[in-house]
């Protein structure tokens, strides 16, 4: 019986997946890895990777396989895949010995077009060979960064992943991910022995986004300010370091009527996956969560992410706010830093049992972070130029902090130089909450303990509050001009650059925050901007309608159709399947399943 999918990428673009057309250098990559070249694709979170391999593996003989790391990840990509009217399966531990048998058997009969498998069962002998009896069009390795040493998802098992191309040499390879600076690149290419595949780097810009990092305060009190005023009602994730501040945020925020739920590796197996899956499928959840909460999260409409503590790296700052967003509507990247976080990671990065290499590694990403969260100019130019992307069109980008609401520069040479002598004559004992007191005068007991009220720096800083000295101490750490001693529970201690400064040879200017006045009333929903009052009501309706459907279906509503479509039908109102048609995301499968219903609902609204 002949196929009756289409036999081009862009015919199986439109009439499968529904997209008009495809993003960036997909068409490429996808005509590449048809031709059986091996590929390196690096694109932006949303930015439409699966694609790259999915089209491939329909047009090529054979089934894909696919290497993904979690087995949600898999389990939403064939629930997506399914509604499609594609043949895809997975492979992982929730299976009975039953199913996985039935699965198999398709696999070696040819009877999928995708498989996916976790790297670990991949690389096992029985997988293996069940794959050597078996067609085999491509292999896909998900989130490849996780094969780096350096990166912030480094999982071993990845690295033997080169035995595909040893066992499988006529098979061509795609590795994709998101997040890779030029080093990681190299680390991918060397380590899945990829040294002749064509490389594509699309832009790492994600325009939708808006990136915003607020000096530290009252972190939570101001998480909840941001949800409230930006984002009341709508999905998002809050990245906190330690799982005590994952499970005290969420409860906090619960208090506060924001319907959040916690995510960390130190709870019951069953409770976090219920609650992941609650964030999968329901609308409005705030997931509160470490990060080993967010790989390969499918979910488009996140409206935000929140940091409550510094990242560790740009790669995992980049990789954790890239989940906001992905269908392209506005969101937020919103960051509350101080210099704790600082001191907490310096300190990290130093006891750790790892050798001199991986620290002095660790020690500059998380410099690069730094600079990140300090700098005066644009936020998304820094981000990308960090990631070798030039950027002189995005100054300013227009769409972050420091572009729209420029912090002010001032010369804090002087108040540099106060801060650099009470830090050496205290001793270059004591962290910056001490020095400070003694920079502003402040008699407490520990500054009578040791007698610092008769140093010369006692009280020659009060021109300044406390948090704008706290400001000055974390930009000169920042920069290299303090350092943090962690032998001495987060001392500060002149470096070699103090020296120029304290001599009057090197100015230092620093940024000042502008105060941010509390928005005066709740932002409108993103999906609703541009729609008028009787759009806003059907696109409410429409996705009233798609909660039902995905609950009968057993799968996230955004698997039925992405909150950018229905946005699009609520505003262009089509008539006719035909005109359904013609709108992304509305690909042919959908259109038999589902196009009469929409349209009664597009029919009803419009009194037809």
């Amino acid at each position: 019986m002949p196929d009756p999918r289409p036999a081009t990428a862009p015919g199986i673009l439109k009439e499968i997946f529904g997209y008009p057309a495809f993003r960036g250098r997909q068409a490429e990559i996808i005509e590449a890895l048809v031709s059986g070249r091996d590929c390196l694709a690096l694109m932006p979170t949303g930015g439409g990777k699966s694609l790259c391999y999915q089209i491939p593996a329909l047009l090529r003989s054979g089934t894909g396989v696919v290497a993904s790391p979690l087995i949600s990840l898999m389990q939403d990509q064939v629930a997506a895949l399914k509604e499609l009217g594609l043949r895809a399966a997975f492979l992982n531990s929730t299976l009975s010995s039953r199913e996985t048998g039935a699965i198999e058997r398709a696999l070696v009969a040819g009877e999928l077009d995708l498989l996916y498998v976790a790297p670990e069962r991949l690389l096992t002998p029985r997988c293996l060979e069940l794959l050597g009896r078996t067609r085999i069009a491509l292999f896909a390795v998900d989130e490849a960064h996780c094969v780096s040493q350096w990166g912030h998802d480094f999982r071993p098992e990845y690295i033997q992943l080169s035995v595909l191309h040893e066992r499988f040499p006529q098979v061509p390879r795609i590795a994709l991910t998101a997040t890779a600076d030029p080093v990681t690149r190299e680390e991918i290419v060397e380590r899945l022995r990829l040294r002749d595949a064509g490389i594509y780097v699309s832009s790492f810009d994600r325009p939708n986004i808006r990136y915003q990092i607020v000096e530290k305060a009252n972190a939570r009190e101001q998480l909840l300010d941001f949800i409230r005023a930006e984002h009341a009602l709508e999905a998002g994730i809050v990245y906190c370091l330690s799982r005590r501040r994952v499970e005290e945020t969420a409860v906090f925020l619960n208090q506060q009527g924001i319907r959040a739920l916690p995510y960390h590796a130190g709870m019951d197996a069953p409770v976090r996956e219920a609650n992941q899956s609650r964030f999968q499928r329901e609308d409005g959840i705030v997931m509160v969560a470490t990060i080993a909460f967010g790989m390969g999260i499918d979910k488009p409409d996140v409206r935000f992410v929140a940091h409550l503590d510094l990242p560790k790296s740009i790669e995992g700052y980049y990789q954790e706010t890239g989940r906001a967003g992905r269908d392209g509507l506005p969101a937020d990247a919103w960051m509350a830093y101080g210099l704790a976080d600082v001191v907490q990671l310096r300190r990290m990065i130093a006891g750790t049992e790892a050798d001199e290499q991986f620290k002095r590694v660790g020690a500059a990403k998380l410099d690069a972070m730094l600079g990140l969260c300090e700098t005066a100019g644009c936020r998304r130019a820094r981000l990308l130029d960090y990631f070798g992307e030039a950027t002189g069109s995005l100054r300013p980008c227009g769409n972050c902090d420091t572009c729209l609401d420029p912090p002010e520069v001032w010369d804090g040479t002087i108040a540099a130089q106060k801060l650099l002598s009470a830090v050496y004559r205290t001793g270059q004992r004591f962290g910056a909450g001490h020095v400070i007191d003694v920079l502003l005068g402040r008699s407490t007991d520990r500054v009578s303990q040791w007698r610092h009220a008769g140093l010369s720096t006692f009280g020659v800083g009060t021109e300044l509050s406390d948090q704008e000295w706290r400001g000055v101490a974390r930009q000169m750490v920042a920069s290299g001009l303090l350092a943090v001693d962690h032998k001495a529970y987060g001392a500060l201690k002149l470096t070699e650059a103090s020296r120029a400064v304290l001599k009057g040879e090197q100015p230092v200017s620093l940024r000042k925050q502008a105060p941010r006045a509390r928005p005066a009333k709740k932002k409108r929903l993103a999906a609703f901007d541009g729609l008028s009052a009787a759009e806003a009501g059907l696109y409410e309706r429409l996705r009233a309608w798609r909660a039902d459907t995905a609950r009968v279906h057993g799968v996230p509503a955004y698997v039925i159709l992405h909150d950018a479509t229905l946005r699009d039908i609520a505003h262009l109102r089509p008539g006719s399947l035909e005109a359904l048609h013609a709108i992304s995301g509305v690909g042919a499968r959908r259109i038999e399943a589902y196009g009469e219903e929409i349209l009664s609902l597009v029919n009803g609204a419009t009194g037809v």
